[in-house]
């Protein structure tokens, strides 16, 4: 079972529609006994940094999350992805979980519209068990005006915006990052999230 992670930041069940649309057994839940038995976690999100963390601070799954996405499969998306990071600069400077190092910044740009919304193209940057038998270009769906600064090692793939930005995270072992939403990514997108479930078996 995956958990998805129901903290009140949104887009949960656009989440958990695309899972069942797959067949894949996942369930909205707080309850951190609940968190802890799943075989994955996917931590979904859209709205603004401080107030989610806000919001899953007063869940009381802050520790949770930290303890579980060392011993399995952690998804971040949207806003989830940008939560993983230690912190983010969006209207003031806000901690943050801490699983991969780096922050989150204002995407600048001269000649092109903020937020960055729509479709764009993946450029691959490293080897990810999520991108398996999704070809390098496809196009996935954004919609943000934040993004993760953070090690090129930690970077699996970007896109090109008027300048690179970050697309997918992963730190070689369990936590993952999409700052696209893969729920509304087409096929490439449930590819992905079919992917992401298999890590297990």
């Amino acid at each position: 079972m995956i958990a998805i992670v129901d903290y009140g930041a949104g887009n949960i069940f656009s989440v958990k529609n695309a899972l069942d649309f797959l067949g894949i057994d996942g369930k909205l839940t707080a309850d951190a006994d609940e968190i802890r038995s799943a075989d994955e976690i996917i931590l979904p999100g859209v709205g603004a940094f401080p107030s989610a963390m806000k919001m899953l601070s007063n869940s009381g799954l802050v520790e949770v999350i930290r303890e579980q996405s060392q011993i399995k499969p952690f998804l971040g998306i949207c806003l989830g992805m940008q939560l993983i990071f230690e912190r983010s600069f969006e209207f003031e400077e806000t901690e943050g979980l801490g699983l991969i190092k780096g922050g989150v910044e204002k995407i600048e740009r001269v000649d092109l519209s903020v937020p960055h919304m729509g479709w764009n193209s993946l450029i691959y940057n490293k080897t990810c068990p999520l991108l398996k038998g999704i070809s390098e270009g496809e196009y996935v769906y954004f919609v943000h005006s934040y993004a993760a600064v953070c090690s090129d090692n930690d970077v699996a793939a970007y896109c090109d915006y008027g300048g690179r930005i970050t697309a997918l995270v992963y730190n070689g072992k369990y936590v993952y990052g999409s700052q696209f939403h893969p729920e509304k990514s087409g096929e490439a997108g449930l590819k992905m999230l079919k992917n992401f479930a298999e890590l297990v078996k």
